[in-house]
């Protein structure tokens, strides 16, 4: 009886020990609670990718195999950000382009093929055709006042001519000096043969030095020299002559005859 009169002050300090103890793991209970409520919008904002849209979220949220709003891939890395989940955005021009794709498609409509230039789809005619005072284009040759017939022989020689002098120059270049060997073919003043035309005495500088003999003709000049046999023309049909006032030697040509236009180094003349 003694010892429980000692002691009396044991119990209520036993009581308020445990009423702090639970107070304590009340309030730990509750801040859990409280960070969970702060956490659960931006989780369920993670997994709004697999739910509600799940071919983006299959897309953009995987890597390596792993989906990244997954639990195990959020455990490991944390939260992905919303540039992780969500798809970029294209930029405008490529907009357009699948906007136009898809209404063709809707529609029927097939894409525009490109545009090649006639020279490329053109094959060299057998036979030209000339007026008195122009050269004709194959559907004109009901206009005719005579034809000549082109060998293979011959295209091959016009085709080394241009490449010998115009190497070099633009295609429209090409063009023109192809048309400067049919004009004089079609002139009364000049020889009646495309050969004798390009080989006549001191007219064309490569026959002299013997490039003519060394050059194999390139596309470019195979498709120049085929424009001008189907009547495409870089310079009128009067226009016989034809120089490069920096490299020629003797410019009488310059002098004495009236100036049509310049391509390239090339200056043209009538």
């Amino acid at each position: 009886m003694e010892i429980v009169k000692e002691h009396r002050w044991f119990a209520p300090l036993l009581s308020v020990l445990l009423v702090c103890i639970l107070g304590i793991g009340l309030y730990a209970e509750v801040q859990q609670t409280q960070n969970n409520h702060k956490n659960a919008p931006m989780q369920s904002l993670s997994w709004s990718g697999n739910t509600s849209i799940p071919t983006y979220g299959d897309r953009m949220g995987t890597h390596n195999g792993s989906n990244r709003t997954s639990p195990i891939f959020v455990a490991a890395h944390g939260q992905p950000s919303w540039k992780e989940i969500m798809p970029t955005p294209l930029p405008a021009s490529q907009m357009k382009q699948v906007e136009q794709a898809r209404n063709n498609a809707v529609t029927g409509k097939k894409k525009p093929e490109v545009q090649h230039s006639k020279s490329a789809i053109l094959t060299p005619p057998t036979t030209i055709y000339f007026s008195k005072t122009k050269m004709l284009t194959q559907d004109d040759k009901a206009l005719s006042t005579w034809s000549y017939p082109v060998s293979a022989k011959e295209l091959l020689l016009l085709q080394k001519i241009v490449m010998a002098e115009a190497e070099g120059e633009p295609y429209e270049g090409k063009v023109a000096v192809a048309n400067v060997v049919l004009n004089r073919l079609r002139s009364a003043s000049f020889p009646d043969t495309i050969q004798a035309v390009i080989y006549q005495k001191a007219q064309f500088s490569p026959v002299a030095n013997g490039r003519l003999r060394r050059v194999q003709p390139n596309q470019d000049c195979i498709r120049a020299v085929t424009a001008a046999l189907n009547g495409h023309k870089a310079v009128p049909d009067n226009t016989c002559f034809f120089l490069s006032l920096t490299l020629a030697q003797d410019l009488t040509v310059h002098h004495s005859r009236t100036k049509v236009k310049t391509i390239g180094h090339h200056t043209f003349y009538k």
